[in-house]
């Protein structure tokens, strides 16, 4: 019964690493987590944008960085320039202003894609895990407890299969958008 425990803690896991990866994901709308691990240097280090400042969503399309020390501040436009994401950035003042462009049909294409690939590779790793759990059922003396344990486990499955679904079916809608 631990082992039905130990899956629910590993889907839990691969479902929070799988919406990890969809958040960094762009879409049309701006996400401070598109630029964020981007590196800029800093008295010699290379430092994610994070932890230099803050990031901010000015809406419809476009991120404002605003760094903590102003020094600092055309070294992150070029980390974003150089990271040749498609954004333009522009030392405005005391902040940083990165424009997003609108998403071609050839990109939203692209990223569907992409959003798809993402979410079999974690059904993959989903299987392998249910497939040794199965393993554990199997050897159960009991029939009426390997009866219910397999119930279990396709309960389980199941529920993990539609967050996977609903999760990845978001992303899509908001790329589309």
């Amino acid at each position: 019964m631990d082992y039905l425990e130990d899956l629910d803690k590993t889907f839990q896991g691969l479902l929070g690493q799988m919406k990890e990866e969809l958040s960094a994901i762009r879409t049309n709308r701006p996400t401070p987590r598109i630029i964020e691990d981007i590196e800029a240097s800093y008295f010699d280090e290379s430092l994610p944008i994070k932890q230099l400042g803050t990031i901010s969503v000015e809406l419809p399309n476009n991120l404002v960085v605003t760094p903590w020390d102003k020094g600092v501040i055309n070294s992150i436009a070029k980390a974003i320039e150089d990271a040749k994401l498609g954004f333009t950035a522009s030392v405005a003042g005391t902040v940083v202003r990165v424009t997003l462009p609108q998403l071609t049909d050839e990109r939203r294409k692209e990223l569907d894609r992409i959003v798809r690939n993402i979410a079999e590779q974690t059904r993959i790793k989903m299987r392998v895990a249910r497939d040794e759990v199965n393993k554990q059922i199997n050897q159960e003396a009991d029939e009426d407890t390997k009866f219910r344990n397999k119930e279990r486990l396709q309960k389980l499955v199941d529920s993990f299969n539609s967050k996977l679904d609903g999760s990845v079916e978001s992303k899509l809608g908001e790329i589309a958008q």
